[in-house]
């Protein structure tokens, strides 16, 4: 009998190891050629990956203190902000870049809601009534997405921190999907 309870205690304990080891830590950061990992760096820039291959790739996201970011080179500019649309948490990372009236837009995969790449405003095209002969403008609905400081530095790209004391409404999608990311796209 003690030989069959110490085997029933025998087979528990490797299955709390076999959980504790499948379940692992859900915050690390994979290299690879979409997804970068990020480094604090010194001044508490966090690197993204390397400038020649960003240019290459045209995208690329990375984690930045747990929350996913997408990074784009743009007509010589680089652009980060918050990898999850304002709107319903879209993937921005697999949208396409539009010119929307002078402005680099990404076009949110799921329901095409325009974000200014340089501000994170959510654009939209309306009409004035009043006007005599109404024509569709775009027109701002104000900053929706959060954008983050981008530093190039000796062949290495960076981005700082968000503040947080400051909300923006992708805040939220950020924060929902802080540990699922690419993972826990859906749709």
């Amino acid at each position: 009998m003690l030989d069959l309870i110490i085997l029933s205690l025998y087979f528990f304990i490797c299955f709390l190891i076999s959980i504790a080891i499948w379940r692992g830590p859900k915050d690390v950061d994979l290299h690879s050629s979409s997804t970068g990992g990020a480094e604090m760096e010194p001044d508490f820039l966090i690197f993204i990956g390397k400038e020649e291959d960003i240019k290459k790739s045209q995208r690329i996201t990375a984690k930045v203190n747990g929350r996913e970011i997408v990074v784009f080179y743009h007509e010589g500019k680089f652009h980060a902000l918050d990898s999850r649309c304002y709107h319903e948490g879209g993937p921005l990372c697999r949208g396409e870049i539009e010119d929307i009236d002078g402005q680099a837009c990404i076009v949110c995969p799921w329901h095409k809601f325009k974000i200014a790449l340089e501000t994170g405003e959510g654009l939209y095209e309306g009409i004035n009534p009043l006007e005599p002969s109404p024509t569709p403008k775009w027109q701002s609905k104000g900053v929706k997405q959060r954008i983050h400081k981008v530093t190039i530095d000796n062949g290495n790209v960076y981005v700082s921190p968000p503040d947080l004391s400051v909300s923006f409404d992708s805040d939220y999608f950020a924060d929902k999907y802080k540990n699922g990311g690419e993972l826990a796209m859906g749709k």
